[in-house]
């Protein structure tokens, strides 16, 4: 059974922060240096001094990012500035944003949610590997601060967008907050209360499934923070620690958008570039080459126009960097002997994931990137298209692979098969933020 609850979270009072809009901000792991700066100067309330604080030189174990996000959420507490909700609540966000000339907008729920173990035989169920250094950053501040300042983004699958509907048919008013990020994205948040509604919210996952589409590390943060916990006294089942604040949203959802991130590559010996193609031949077809047009806007609009036209047909990729200013276009053979370097019981999904083949046979066969340790030193990640060719275009890569958004549908099947895809496979637009809510961890309301 899936344990979906309405929780009392925080939220800024609008008497002391009156504009909301100047607090919101992206999770933390999208968040470069220079915007956390940006963040920062906003405003005194905002909440990137909680999710993403600025490390100090003097930082020592007593006085640090963490303490001092634990020290700020005590005195917002105190002055007001972050009032608990008074009843246990479900938070519906609506997100409206641009997309390729067209306004989009999707639902989500904020809700807190029973942690249990991952696995592809429970009720929640990853679709990504993690990585050891930013789940101890996140346990620390959770540790700190016993609260989850920004949720996890969750899908369910529906058949016909069930969830969407039974969101979209509780908004009867004006939205309780309203923002607007950095990006130009509009977020409309409502408070449910009522216990009818919220009754019926809960026996709606009762016996679904959530698939962990954003924020794995987070939730093993949680779990680890839960056991600690557990182990340190005496606990009950509904302890607010067993719990983990979700941002719930539909698989059917026509505003569900997924966007590619594109891998670069650095620091490979001169002969295992060279030899690319001609170890890449027996599985991709690389007799496609497309000159640059008049603009890099234009240019890049072509390449990835086409990359998206040949993944119509089978998998597609694009390759820069071994053909001057011009762009290889990698087609999958349909006669590809995929067994020969793909476990058997992976291939039917293999097929279908772009990013599983550039790992498994670009990255990891054809050029040696085939460890952990490797990855970190050699790969790098990019949503630009345009920093991507300008980063081998630089010297800084020897090469970029652009890929096309991995389907929805196609991470779900890899959730309920029990593998974990690659780092950054998946990137869901927009995010929800942090500061709408916060699920505090030190009792229950």
């Amino acid at each position: 059974m899936c344990d979906v609850r309405p929780f009392c979270g925080l939220r800024y009072s609008t008497k002391v922060v009156t504009d909301l809009s100047s607090i919101i901000t992206p999770p933390y792991d999208v968040i470069s240096s220079e915007e956390r700066t940006l963040y920062h100067r906003k405003s005194p309330y905002n909440i990137i001094r909680l999710e993403y604080g600025e490390e100090q030189p003097d930082d020592s174990p007593e006085n640090n990012k963490y303490t001092r996000a634990a020290a700020t959420l005590d005195a917002w507490l105190k002055e007001g500035a972050l009032v608990r909700e008074d009843r246990p609540a479900f938070y519906i966000v609506e997100h409206r944003f641009a997309y390729h000339g067209t306004t989009k907008n999707r639902l989500g729920l904020l809700a807190r949610v029973r942690l249990e173990e991952l696995g592809n035989q429970g009720q929640i169920r990853p679709h990504e590997k993690t990585t050891r250094e930013p789940a101890e950053d996140r346990l620390n501040l959770l540790r700190a601060c016993r609260a989850n300042i920004s949720p996890i983004m969750g899908l369910i699958r529906t058949g016909r967008g069930e969830m969407y509907r039974l969101l979209r048919g509780m908004i009867k008013k004006e939205p309780d907050m309203s923002a607007t990020d950095s990006y130009g994205v509009v977020f409309k948040l409502w408070v449910i209360t009522d216990e009818i509604a919220t009754g019926r919210i809960s026996r709606f996952f009762a016996d679904r499934v959530i698939y962990i589409a954003d924020g794995h590390h987070r939730y093993e943060t949680a779990l680890r923070y839960r056991d600690e916990r557990r182990f340190a006294s005496p606990f009950s089942a509904d302890a607010p620690f067993n719990f983990v604040m979700m941002s719930l949203m539909d698989s059917q959802d026509a505003g569900l958008v997924m966007l590619p991130t594109h891998r670069l590559v650095r620091g490979l010996e001169p002969q295992t570039i060279s030899q690319l193609e001609t170890a890449l031949l027996p599985y991709f077809s690389a007799d496609s080459l497309l000159p640059p047009l008049p603009t890099r806007s234009e240019t890049m609009q072509s390449w990835l126009r086409a990359i998206e036209t040949e993944g119509k047909h089978g998998a597609a990729l694009g390759l820069y960097g071994l053909h001057e200013k011009k762009l290889c276009l990698l087609k999958l053979k349909r006669n590809a002997e995929l067994h020969k370097v793909i476990p058997v019981e992976e291939l039917p999904l293999s097929r279908k994931l772009d990013v599983l083949l550039l790992q498994r046979i670009v990255l990891q066969g054809a050029l040696g990137v085939d460890s952990l340790e490797k990855e970190v030193r050699h790969l790098g990640y990019t949503r630009d298209p345009l920093e991507a060719v300008d980063q081998v275009d630089s010297g800084a890569y020897q090469l970029a692979f652009f890929l096309n958004p991995t389907r929805v549908s196609c991470i779900l099947d890899a959730a309920d098969a029990g593998k974990r895809l690659p780092q950054k496979s998946t990137y869901f637009y927009p995010k929800t933020p942090a500061g709408l809510v916060i699920n505090p961890l030190w009792n229950n309301c």
